[in-house]
């Protein structure tokens, strides 16, 4: 089984490269550079108009996040930890890191679509908003939204190097590639980038797209501010 799983893990990381693996590798290199030689992210386009509604009832819509990054994920409410994203690892190192540095990352939102394992929305989200108010330190609804969609699957409708987002497999949680990817859109909802939420390292990698696109959009308003 194990030699099983590895393998599965191993080909999705290769689809991954396949599909972004130029734009990785630029800023792979760009993150681990001197802080000069600064690189932007890639543009993989514009994502749909999605709505979803939150734990406590809510609709929302993508323009209220006009002016934020967000990183958008799934859950699943049997398996949160391992079916498709690694829970922990997203809270430790993404929601807490934005979290205690608002002053910095005020702008970033995270959006978890709440799925049945199957890759199908589920409308009744609260058993997740219990499990997250738990286990998550100070947990703010207003940062980390849970999410009902239909529009879940559509937004992860991307193409590139004539691959899609849109795999299906046994590898994949519930025969679902895009259950385990997490997705970084910019202030315009455009996608920046894609990777696993499999594991630490691939999250971990996030966390510095994150920073990296947050420091594009500094570097923007410092040359604004300039120009005036």
């Amino acid at each position: 089984m194990a030699v099983k799983n590895t393998a599965g893990r191993t080909k999705r990381a290769l689809a991954f490269l396949i599909l972004f693996g130029p734009a990785f590798i630029l800023v792979f290199i760009a993150t681990r550079g001197c802080n000069h030689k600064f690189k932007e992210l890639g543009d993989y386009g514009k994502a749909i108009n999605y709505t979803f509604t939150d734990a406590e009832g809510v609709k929302h819509t993508y323009d209220e996040f006009e002016d934020k990054v967000v990183l958008v994920t799934t859950l699943q409410p049997e398996c949160p930890d391992n079916c498709s994203i690694s829970f922990w690892h997203l809270d430790q190192l993404i929601y807490q890191h934005v979290r205690k540095n608002k002053k910095k990352l005020g702008s970033v939102r995270i959006i978890s679509f709440v799925t049945d394992g199957e890759g199908k929305p589920l409308e009744d989200i609260s058993t997740v908003r219990d499990m997250i108010t738990d286990r998550v330190e100070a947990y703010d609804p207003e940062i980390w939204y849970l999410a009902s969609s239909d529009d879940v699957r559509s937004l992860y409708d991307f193409e590139n190097n004539n691959e899609s987002l849109l795999q299906q497999g046994e590898e994949y949680h519930g025969g679902e590639a895009y259950q385990e990817l997490m997705l970084l859109l910019d202030r315009r909802n455009h996608l920046r980038m894609v990777l696993s939420g499999t594991s630490e390292g691939m999250i971990r990698r996030m966390k510095e797209h994150i920073a990296l696109l947050q420091k594009q959009y500094d570097k923007e308003a410092a040359r604004n501010e300039d120009a005036q």
